[in-house]
């Protein structure tokens, strides 16, 4: 998939920007973007943010056979993955041109400048040897790639323990982190890729450039350096002609810029071997804000067995509400709903009784009439129970 190309609008809106010497996040012409490194729970990851840029390095080994030029040392390999959760434009398992160009920058700027000392990883001359694998992944695109890469790889192998080894004979022991302690790489320094980006054929540059930066430079200059001033490599691509003085301008400023993401680093692994040794929470973690965490939090509240009845009886004291008042129908109270005694069934009931008193103090002439229309209604109340059209209906009369 290809990226959607910026409109001409938004071009020259950039340049023209730039011209001023301004960007779009507010830095000036030399500026970093903020720059955060975090660990994951194991020795080896490493997790790098450059502004909206997020990268993650893991760093594994395994022992191998060595190659036959070099029998007594091990083997340093990078790969770089750009999946498409990082940007649309990234396809998944096909290598671009992108990916392939950042591999190959940083192998020189990491393998070929010598920085880890590949001889110790040596365990039986000729016949074992540890591989070292640095994984890159580019979790989330915002420009300059190549500059989080390569400050997570090298943190990642600087935080990487390899387990502990012995020899004896033919045999050989690889010992478990609960047995030995693993031990770190032998890094001799740490090299670091700094881009600069050149606008109207090099007449501006950009240091850090971003992704929509990169969309309209002309140009791109990536220099490798230590914190010693040693250029480990230098590469430009784009077509554009450099003079001498635009080249020295750009190592000078890298030199500052490493230096201070050197020390920025080495704080990082300082206080990450601090948290490990104290048993503090350190990498994935450290990063929960855990008093934001409410769904895994349960107040339990003790219960003691000689205080259960005194709980009892002020749970049951609570939950005895007094009953609610009812005003009375004579005084209505406005804006409230008024209920009154239940009268039904009781007219009936006080003609019954009237009927009653009557029938005792009547002659007998009117107990015979009152005989008489009890037996009427008595036949009038006749109780018929079907339960369907189809079926029988029986008839209960009353006993006489």
């Amino acid at each position: 998939m290809k990226e959607t190309p910026l409109s001409n609008c938004e071009r020259d809106f950039l340049l023209k920007a730039i011209e001023e010497k301004k960007r779009l996040d507010g830095r000036q012409t030399y500026d970093y973007r903020t720059i955060k490194v975090t660990f994951g729970t194991d020795y080896g990851c490493c997790f790098v943010d450059l502004g909206k840029t997020r990268v993650m390095a893991q760093v594994s080994c395994e022992i191998v056979a060595p190659k036959e030029s070099r029998p007594n040392e091990g083997i340093v390999f990078f790969n770089i993955e750009l999946s498409p959760m990082a940007s649309p434009t990234f396809e998944q398992g096909r290598q671009s041109e992108l990916s392939v160009k950042l591999n190959r920058q940083l192998e020189r700027c990491l393998r070929n400048s010598k920085c880890i000392d590949t001889e110790s990883l040596c365990v039986v001359s000729g016949e074992k040897v540890w591989q070292i694998r640095v994984d890159v992944h580019v979790l989330n695109h915002d420009g300059n790639l190549m500059d989080a890469s390569s400050i997570a790889a090298i943190t990642a192998l600087c935080h990487f323990r390899r387990p502990d080894v012995s020899t004896q004979g033919d045999e050989i022991t690889v010992y478990s982190p609960e047995e030995r302690d693993p031990i770190p790489l032998s890094v001799y320094h740490m090299p670091i890729c700094v881009s600069f980006s050149f606008f109207q054929q090099g007449t501006y540059l950009l240091v850090d450039p971003c992704e929509r930066e990169e969309r309209v430079m002309d140009g791109l200059l990536m220099i490798a350096m230590n914190k010693h001033r040693e250029i480990c490599s230098i590469q430009s691509s784009g077509g554009i002609m450099l003079l001498k003085e635009q080249v020295m301008r750009c190592s000078k400023i890298a030199s500052v810029k490493v230096s201070e993401i050197t020390e920025l680093v080495g704080k990082a692994l300082e206080n990450d071997r601090k948290a490990r040794k104290a048993g503090e929470k350190c990498g994935f973690a450290e990063s929960l804000p855990q008093e934001r965490i409410t769904a895994l939090k349960t107040d339990k509240t003790p219960v003691e067995a000689m205080d259960v009845t005194e709980k009892v009886d002020d749970i049951i004291q609570k939950a005895e509400v007094p009953p609610l008042s009812v005003p009375s129908p004579s005084l209505p109270v406005p804006g409230v709903g008024q209920v009154g005694q239940n009268t039904w069934g009781l007219d009936e009931e006080e003609e019954e009784e009237e009927e009653g008193e009557e029938d005792r103090d009547s002659s007998g002439e009117e107990e015979e009439k009152g005989t008489k229309t009890q037996k009427e209604k008595d036949k009038d109340e006749v109780v018929e129970l079907s339960d369907s059209e189809e079926e029988e209906v029986v008839i209960l009369h009353p006993d006489t």
